[in-house]
């Protein structure tokens, strides 16, 4: 028998599957090239939002610190990431699992702190302070 063959028939339900989407994806293109509107005009080629006709351009300048903020929400996010994921095999991980995600956790817990010492975590400039006059 045929190797390709041969893993066809073991893997039937994943050829099956990736048939059927296949199937769905082409019909979904055909029946929206068939019953699309083809009519061409002003109003059509103008963005529209919810109802609301948009007004300006997109384009929007967004300060440094806004995405400064973003970097360390995703950082964190993955980070709560592998958290869970260790939490869930707690039991299988052990003693030395248990060291290792404390540790993770210390690291962390370090940056978060040197990232707040320094003043990155500040979404508003810090207010200048005028020199005494004696």
């Amino acid at each position: 028998m045929n190797p390709g063959l041969e893993a066809l028939s073991h893997n039937w339900a994943v050829a099956v599957f990736v048939a059927v989407i296949l199937l769905v994806c082409v019909l979904m293109l055909a029946v929206s090239a068939l019953t699309g509107g083809r009519t061409r005009g002003r109003a059509k080629t103008d963005p529209f939002e919810s109802g609301i006709v948009s007004v300006g351009g997109a384009h929007l300048r967004l300060p440094a610190r806004f995405y400064l903020v973003a970097m360390f929400f995703v950082i964190f996010d993955v980070e709560a990431l592998f958290l869970y994921a260790w939490a869930v095999s707690l039991r299988e991980s052990g003693w030395i699992g248990f060291i290792e995600a404390a540790t993770f956790i210390f690291i962390l817990t370090a940056g978060l702190v040197y990232l707040w010492r320094i003043g990155a975590l500040r979404w508003a400039p810090a207010p200048r302070r005028r020199p005494r006059e004696q």
